[in-house]
């Protein structure tokens, strides 16, 4: 069985999750905190970043989120989420770029290091200004992904896909950490809601970082 070696704030081991609940894979979680740099671990994966899928009786380990999402398309066969016509797959993949990169460097990445890391790992207090500074970054991105749920079924087109999963899965971190402020933004909310309230994501929604705990409206489907 496939071992998934991630911390419950991890926002790309969340991306994974969520495709492996959708396509029926069953996986073992392992935790791992990357900050404590275990030589096991970097043995895994010599970047040192989290999520890693490991299957001890193959010998195969794999790393990086969206190389071990590709993977696992070419390879299960059900509930494909990178799907359509060639400009489809094309678009779902560069909004997967867009959330795994700009999103997560705007909005999720600075409140991971400020309320999660600092809190947890440096004791230190988190800094005003960046957290302002990526609240004020979050509104930028839900306008856009408003403009995506009023244009289209899903994110990416017409059917759920791996784009819808990505968007979720920093959003949802972002959210456990109180940097999401939905007024203004029914849209998202709403969508946001709908993948809530999917099996793939009940899990995530139980699971809480220790010391940590996540705002009253976090684990609501309707919040």
């Amino acid at each position: 069985m496939w071992q998934l070696y991630q911390f419950p704030l991890c926002p790309f081991s969340r991306k994974l999750r969520l495709l492996m609940g959708e396509k029926n894979i069953a996986y073992e979680l392992v935790r791992e905190h990357p900050w404590e740099g275990r030589d096991e671990f970097w043995h895994l994966n010599p970047a040192g970043r989290t999520p890693v899928l490991h299957d001890a009786g193959r010998g195969v380990s794999l790393s990086d989120s969206q190389a071990i999402c590709e993977f696992l398309e070419e390879t299960v066969e059900r509930n494909p989420m990178i799907n359509g016509s060639a400009l489809q797959r094309a678009e779902i993949r560069r909004l997967v770029a867009l959330f795994d990169e700009n999103l997560y460097a705007d909005v999720s990445g600075p409140l991971l290091h400020e309320r999660m890391k600092k809190r947890l790992v440096l004791r230190q207090p988190p800094d005003s200004r960046v957290l302002r500074e990526a609240m004020k970054n979050a509104h930028a991105h839900l306008d856009y992904i408003d403009w995506l749920v009023d244009t289209r079924q899903w994110l990416a087109g017409p059917t759920l896909g791996l784009a819808d999963l990505a968007c979720a899965a920093q959003l949802s971190v972002a959210d456990y950490l109180g940097g999401i402020d939905w007024k203004g933004h029914e849209q998202t909310r709403h969508w946001y809601s709908v993948m809530k309230s999917r099996p793939s994501f009940r899990p995530l929604l139980s699971e809480k970082m220790e010391g940590l705990p996540p705002p009253p409206h976090y684990a609501l489907v309707d919040a």
